[in-house]
């Protein structure tokens, strides 16, 4: 438990230096809006359904995530200027991060809840299941911001994020994928080891 009050920490902590004085009010909201409703499925869910302390900490890093580019707006984070200056990039690439990230949390916590709930049978097609539903999550998450931008106009715009780039779209579903393929080959069996230890603990303590 001690993790997951440290974790915890982090967050609150991110959180409140994220929504104080950020650039734009209203991208911070639409940015951090989904890390909040998350913590508040996770905490209703917690008694019944724990995860491995692996998966929070996957969560973790995608709020942080969230909450710096609510903060500066994924354009302008200053690290990412930075690099775009010392590597001559075009824009600022830190939303590629965001997007990677937005494939390997997911399919790490697929993943978890496959596994545990027995979702599928045929192992053969495990990963290839894991791997569509991250690209599929990616591809609705790029609609939301087109219709949030159609609907809001100018306001949206930070949140879209295009940066002018006309392949923005395809290549942060594309980065996504990436970041789900990432996620199954370096991390599964680290979550399967974790998976084991909650099993045990569950069967002395429950």
């Amino acid at each position: 438990m001690k993790s997951i009050y440290l974790m915890l920490s982090l967050f609150f902590a991110t959180l409140l230096w994220s929504i104080i004085n950020p650039k734009e009010g209203f991208t911070c909201f639409l940015e951090i809006i989904p890390a909040i409703i998350g913590l508040i499925i996770l905490a209703f869910t917690f008694k019944k359904f724990r995860f491995t302390n692996l998966t929070y900490f996957l969560i973790l890093i995608q709020c942080i995530i969230l909450f710096i580019g609510g903060h500066y707006t994924y354009a302008k984070v200053p690290l990412f200027d930075y690099i775009k200056e010392i590597f001559h990039q075009s824009r600022n690439n830190y939303d590629k991060v965001g997007h990677f990230a937005q494939g390997l949390v997911p399919a790490m916590i697929i993943r978890e809840l496959f596994i545990r709930k027995k979702v599928i049978a045929n192992k053969s097609f495990f990963n290839f299941i894991i791997v569509s539903i991250c690209l599929a999550i990616s591809a609705a998450y790029e609609w939301i911001e087109w219709f949030v931008s159609l609907a809001t106009g100018d306001n949206g715009d930070a949140f879209l994020g295009t940066q002018g780039d006309i392949w923005d779209t395809q290549s942060d579903i594309l980065f996504a994928t990436i970041g789900a393929i990432v996620g199954l080959v370096l991390l599964s069996k680290i979550q399967d080891k974790q998976l084991q230890n909650l099993k045990l603990w569950q069967t002395q303590y429950k």
